[in-house]
Formats: C-alpha cells, sequence, structure tokens
C-alpha cells in the first residue's frame, strides 16, 4: 500500500492503535473508516495509566524507533496539553538504570540518574508524556474526521466483512485478533489500578518488581491520581478485587504517605494485549484485497501508536510470514 494509490480503507478497531492508524491514512488522502464495537471511551485504552515508555512489549530492536517517533509526535501535541489532554511531565522510574535500557534511551533529552532528594535508591529521572485519555481519545477521534475519516459502531466477526467492502483492512483489534486473526500468541494481560483523590503529588513514579506480578506506579492525571498496578498473564476478569486495590493503596501510600488518606474515586480494570512480538506485517487474502495487522503492543500501545501507524499505513512494513500455530480464540 502506498500513499499514491487510491481507495477505501477499513481499520478494524478503535483504541488508540485503530484510531492512530486511521488519522495516519486518513491525511495521506485513503478514504478510511474506523470500525469498532463500542466507542474509544469504552475501549482498553481508555483504562491506561498512559506514560510514555517502553513496557512490556516487543521486539526491541523495533520498538525503540515505534516509540521515538511517536514520543516526538506527542512532544508536538503537548503544547496543546488542554486540546490533546498531553503533557509533559517530571518523574522517576525506580530500579532503572540506563545501561539496562536499550539504544532507544539515548533518543530521550534530559534522561539521567535520579539523585537521592528525587528517589531513595536507583532509579532514572526524566520528562515525559503523560497522557490524559479521557480527553486525547475523543481528540484522535476529532482528528479523523477533520481529515475526512468516518468512525463507526460495528462489530466484526470476520475480517472478511470488512475486506468485502474495501480492499485493504487494517486490522487493530488488541485482544480481538485473537479470534479475529486466529493467533493464539495473542493474549491478556490483566492490569488493575485505583484512582484516587490527588492529595498534592505533581510527579509521576513508577518501580517494576520483575519477580512478581505487582509493580508500584503513580500517575497524576487530571481526573485524579492513578495508582498501579497488576500485570496478571492470561487473566481474563475484568472485575476489579478488593485485595489487590487495597494492596495497590498500600505499595503507593509506602513510597508517598499522604495516599494514605485519599480518597478512593475510582477501581479500574483493562487487559492488555500482550504478544511475544508486535505483529506489524500485510497479509495477502485469497480474493485479492489486503489485511495489514497492527496488533500485541501489550502494555505500550500508547507509546508506538504513532511509529506502528505510519508503518502500518504504508503497508506494514513486512510480508506475512508462518501462519501462528493452532486454532484462535478465548480459552
Amino acid at each position: 500500500m502506498t500513499r499514491d494509490q487510491s481507495g477505501d480503507v477499513i481499520v478494524v478497531g478503535g483504541g488508540v492503535i485503530g484510531l492512530t492508524t486511521a488519522i495516519v491514512l486518513a491525511r495521506s488522502g485513503r478514504r478510511v473508516r474506523v470500525w469498532a464495537r463500542e466507542p474509544a471511551e469504552r475501549a482498553t485504552s481508555a483504562v491506561a495509566g498512559a506514560l510514555w515508555w517502553p513496557y512490556r512489549i516487543r521486539p526491541e530492536s523495533l520498538v525503540g524507533d515505534w516509540a521515538l517517533e511517536s514520543l516526538a509526535v506527542y512532544r508536538e501535541l503537548a503544547e496543546r496539553p488542554e486540546e490533546t489532554g498531553v503533557r509533559l511531565v517530571e518523574g522517576v522510574h525506580g530500579e532503572t538504570r540506563l545501561d539496562g535500557l536499550g539504544a532507544w534511551a539515548a533518543g530521550i533529552d534530559g534522561l539521567r540518574a535520579a539523585t537521592d532528594a528525587e528517589y531513595p535508591g536507583t532509579g532514572l529521572w526524566g520528562r515525559l508524556p503523560l497522557i490524559d485519555m479521557s480527553t486525547h481519545l475523543p481528540w484522535l477521534r476529532e482528528q479523523l474526521l477533520r481529515a475526512g475519516g468516518r468512525a463507526e459502531e460495528r462489530a466484526v466477526t470476520d475480517l472478511a466483512e470488512p475486506a468485502a467492502e474495501a480492499p485493504v483492512v487494517v486490522n487493530c483489534t488488541g485482544l480481538g485478533a485473537r479470534e479475529l486473526a486466529g493467533d493464539p500468541l495473542v493474549h491478556p494481560v490483566r492490569g488493575q489500578l485505583v484512582v484516587v483523590e490527588n492529595p498534592g503529588i505533581t510527579t509521576w513514579l513508577t518501580s517494576v518488581d520483575h519477580s512478581s506480578k505487582a509493580s508500584t506506579y503513580i500517575l497524576p492525571q487530571p481526573g485524579g491520581l492513578i495508582l498501579g498496578g497488576t500485570a496478571e498473564e492470561d487473566d481474563w476478569s475484568l472485575t476489579p478485587d478488593p485485595r489487590t486495590a487495597a494492596a495497590i493503596v498500600a505499595r503507593c501510600a509506602a513510597v508517598r504517605p499522604e495516599i494514605a488518606g485519599a480518597r478512593v474515586l475510582q477501581h479500574r480494570v483493562g487487559l492488555r494485549p500482550a504478544r511475544d512480538t508486535v505483529r506489524l506485517e500485510r497479509e495477502v487474502l485469497p480474493g485479492g484485497g489486503t489485511v495489514v495487522h497492527n496488533y500485541g503492543h501489550g502494555g505500550a500501545g500508547v507509546t508506538v501508536a504513532w511509529g506502528c501507524a505510519r508503518r502500518g499505513g504504508a503497508g506494514g512494513g513486512a510480508p506475512r510470514g508462518p501462519p501462528p500455530p493452532g486454532p484462535g480464540g478465548r480459552p
């Protein structure tokens, strides 16, 4: 798929990956429709804490470029935070060292070791995009409409459905690709969050315990202070667990004691669409149409959205390799 070709494109999936990809395609002159079973505000993307950082996503050899390309876009959008929902906020990644990161880290201006005053231990200080998804997702939809695209609420049970109406289909369905693309490699990593009234915290903090399913992160968003979190492999439950919520608050309060008395506003659960590697490739259908797959971004969909969208909008980058083994479908 090249920019000088004309024709319709249907993007299946209305989260941050789908909307961003649709915008890139619409701005290139394609006639684009987004088919999504529910509004973006109810997609997994809406639950995200949305701090820019390549988290739980592979392959690292490609992720770095996708992430840095997206970072450049978010830095521009941060000039209009009320409109776009993107702000540049200071914070610390605990238990993280520069020499433990990939080459992409050199592309982040100002990333440095945290001082003792900033974090009591090894950590990296940075000023990074923190994105309010309640503002950003509607902004993305508006950008799509301004570029001439359309967003339609329509459930898809087979990729043959959009392929019957458009010569090019872009599959941005996240976990839905397990069934739609027959790909058992994509699976959920459950994340639970607690939103509390912000007692005055203005910086973000993350600390990941790689030996367990637990992590600690504190993200100041306009609608409240987001506390996290969990990373539970192959857990499909969308019901918040009270014990897990209490443990999240306790971990965060151990770092910032003022959180202990903060009033709880909301409990959230999201299922990250994880995969051993992101699937970003094109597939030629038997009838002659083309599907471009763009899914499996794990916990970094926001982080790589623009980089992946630009490659997906150019045809997916690589032809399809061997098909995923085994049948699709939720276990």
